[in-house]
């Protein structure tokens, strides 16, 4: 279930996908991913950001809210 946090994630993705890449992933590869498929393409950015805040709502789905790390390239652990 989404949550007001995700829904917050979304519209910041439909405007900036890099930005919500980062409130994710933090400073990390798949920000400079992010941001390269934006630069190349505005719609693959939006792929690669809608991809990891449904990877981010599937964390917390199956570990709780709070109860995993992003250890990178959209993968989650308790």
């Amino acid at each position: 279930m989404a949550r007001g946090s995700d829904i917050l994630l979304i519209i910041v993705a439909i405007f900036f996908p890099p930005a919500a890449a980062a409130f994710i992933a933090g400073c990390s590869c798949d920000l400079t991913i992010n941001v390269l498929l934006t630069v190349l393409g505005f719609i693959p950015g939006h792929i690669h950001a809608f991809w990891l805040i449904y990877r981010k709502m599937e964390a917390e789905e199956r570990y709780g809210r709070g109860g995993y790390v992003y250890t990178g390239n959209g993968e989650f652990k308790p």
